[in-house]
């Protein structure tokens, strides 16, 4: 069951990977909205089995993930990764912040060139991203818009080498693609992601 947890948030912060990261909440979270959130996963899940094929709609809040976040998927992320936040911003777009440490990815990708900007990073630091979650029949994608070191601008493929370094996984070797394309779980057929909440339609 907490994998089913684990692919369905991951599917709502938009990336598998969002293992991949997002901004903070103007709120501590509270135990009581993870519990929530936890709840409505369940329901989720149960449905993805049972035969009604009636539209379902579950409302999910941006306090919600982020207390899930908190509680539940914390202790679950690769080493290297604390405090994971998320920011619904608006009509499909996320933003996604994460304390990360970057000594681990550095070490992994051996950066010998100062063009790399791989060569420059270190320590923990909070990385953020930014971008369009677009989902349609039961797949959903990612396009990123923008991502940040500290506040200082980084390229694309920079995030891509962090996000594959802490996604790696025996099915995934790899890491997740920051571009491809997933299928969203439990039947899930999209997300409609508005400002501050996001609406599962199974």
């Amino acid at each position: 069951m907490l994998q089913q947890h684990l692919r369905i948030a991951a599917a709502l912060t938009a990336s598998a990977a969002l293992a991949v990261v997002a901004a903070a909440a103007d709120q501590a979270p509270l135990r009581r909205d993870a519990d929530q959130l936890k709840q409505k996963f369940e329901a989720i899940q149960n449905r993805s089995v049972a035969a009604d094929a009636r539209p379902v709609k579950t409302a999910i809040s941006e306090r919600e993930v982020n207390a899930y976040l908190a509680y539940e998927l914390a202790p679950n992320l690769p080493a290297g990764v604390v405090e994971p936040s998320v920011t619904i911003l608006g009509p499909n777009r996320l933003s996604g912040r994460a304390l990360v440490d970057l000594d681990r990815v550095k070490a992994s990708a051996k950066p010998t060139s100062r063009l790399d900007p791989m060569y420059y990073l270190s320590g923990r630091l909070p990385v953020a991203a930014t971008g369009t979650l677009k989902t349609h029949q039961g797949v959903g994608e990612f396009q990123l818009e923008s991502a940040d070191v500290s506040g200082v601008p980084i390229p694309k493929f920079v995030l891509q080498r962090i996000v594959s370094y802490y996604s790696q996984s025996a099915e995934q070797p790899s890491g997740i693609s920051i571009d491809r394309a997933f299928e969203l779980p439990a039947n899930i057929k999209e997300i409609q992601v508005d400002r501050g909440q996001a609406i599962v339609v199974q």
